[in-house]
């Protein structure tokens, strides 16, 4: 008797959502906005920093037990709210993807935006 227990593919897709935000997915995509770089940005050295300090509030964001897929989300770094969504596409990047939960044939595009860019 097979006593395992399947998790769902709205379970599959929030795990390999998190790892997209993790950063370990190496076919995903992440893209931050330029208004969501300029708003934490004050010089061009300063990029880097920004989008390393993004990235860390990013990884540290926990959702509600509702959201299984953790696909979209917001919080909130130095009083502005920053966005982010996951988009799922084919390899090729042209297409949507047949299967989400399917990390074999979906490359994950994360976008990361603030308020002005909605």
């Amino acid at each position: 008797m097979d006593n395992v227990v399947r998790p769902s593919r709205t379970e599959i897709i929030g795990a390999l959502n998190d790892r997209c935000r993790q950063g370990l997915d190496r076919r995903a995509r992440i893209v931050m906005t330029r208004a969501c770089l300029a708003t934490f940005a004050e010089a061009a050295v300063a990029t880097v920093v920004a989008q390393i300090e993004i990235m860390a509030a990013l990884r540290a964001h926990t959702f509600d037990s509702e959201d299984r897929e953790r696909h979209r989300g917001e919080f909130e770094l130095r009083g502005h709210t920053v966005y982010f969504a996951i988009d799922y596409y084919d390899l090729a990047l042209e297409y949507g993807s047949e299967d989400p939960a399917d990390a074999a044939v979906t490359r994950r595009v994360l976008t990361i935006m603030v308020r002005e860019d909605l």
